[in-house]
Formats: structure tokens, C-alpha cells, sequence
């Protein structure tokens, strides 16, 4: 057998998997692609600080926000969970038809005790931007923040009102 031709049997190798499935390198390959992207999403950069953490978020427990968006009849409603943040550390900016929710934390621990004294500083930040389905009239957006939640609510213009159309399903 000569060498390109045992080089091209490597290739068309195949591997099996846990389940007793036969697959071929190259789906093997795309599986485990997937998996890695679908980690780097959920946590960016995991290798440089280990499986679970991530720096300087982890500790004071900021993630990216999960965002609830949907429409009313008259406007857009956005929805963010910020659990243990202040409304005087969140900014909320519509930049054409984006909204962006914008927060940072910092924390300042310190305990004086007889026999010990402690001190922990961390900070932590975010930044979602969220697409909306419709234009909106920017200068009647009204925003609340209680209880950890982030509620910005924004009146549709009267054009994107007409844009609805229901369609008959058959």
C-alpha cells in the first residue's frame, strides 16, 4: 500500500462513539466543534481562570442579564433580571432601534475582629444590547427598577402600529 493511498484510509477512518454509533473524523470533529462553541458562549474565555470561574464576574455574581422582550399593542417591553444591583449603577441608552442595559457592581468587604481583620474588593460589569422589533418613540421610554428587575417600556410610533397584518391560516 503506498503511503497517499494508506494517508486517504486514515482520513475516511472512522470513530465510535460511547453509544455504540459509527461516525465518520470528520462528523466527530463537528460534534466536538459544536460543543466548544456552545462553551464559549455560555462562558467566555473558560481556560484562563479555570471550569467555573470567571473574573472579576463569578464573586459578586453578575452575569449577562437574561432579557424578556415582547410586544404590547402600543409598545415594546423589555425586561432584565439585576438581582443585587442599584438603579444608580445601571444606565439604559436607545441608540436607533437598540437598546442597550449597562451595569457595573463593586464590592467592599472588610471585617475588624480581635484576632483577624479581612478586606475583599471586587468589581464586575455587563453590557446587553438587545435589537427591537419596531421603531419607538424615544422620547416617551419610561423605565422602573424594583426588586431586581429592570422594566423599560416603549411606545410604538404610530407607523409601526399600521405594520401589523394579520394573516389567515388556511
Amino acid at each position: 500500500m503506498t503511503k497517499a493511498a494508506a494517508e486517504e484510509k486514515e482520513e475516511n477512518a472512522v470513530a465510535t462513539k460511547k453509544s455504540g454509533e459509527v461516525v465518520s473524523r470528520g462528523e466527530e470533529f463537528e460534534h466536538w466543534l459544536e460543543r466548544v462553541m456552545d462553551d464559549m458562549w455560555r462562558r467566555p474565555f473558560p481556560g484562563l481562570f479555570g471550569r467555573d470561574r470567571w473574573l472579576p464576574i463569578r464573586p459578586l455574581g453578575i452575569r449577562i442579564p437574561s432579557l424578556d422582550v415582547y410586544e404590547e399593542k402600543d409598545s415594546v417591553v423589555v425586561k432584565a433580571e439585576l438581582p443585587g444591583m442599584k438603579k444608580e449603577d445601571i444606565d439604559v441608552n436607545l441608540t436607533g432601534e437598540n437598546l442597550t442595559i449597562k451595569g457595573e457592581k463593586k464590592e467592599d468587604k472588610e471585617v475588624k475582629e480581635d484576632d483577624y481583620y479581612r478586606r475583599e474588593r471586587s468589581y464586575g460589569s455587563f453590557l446587553r444590547t438587545v435589537a427591537l422589533p419596531c421603531e419607538v418613540k424615544s422620547g416617551d421610554i419610561k423605565a422602573s427598577f424594583k426588586d431586581g428587575v429592570l422594566e423599560v417600556r416603549m411606545p410604538k410610533t404610530e407607523e409601526a402600529k399600521k405594520k401589523a397584518v394579520s394573516v389567515k391560516i388556511d
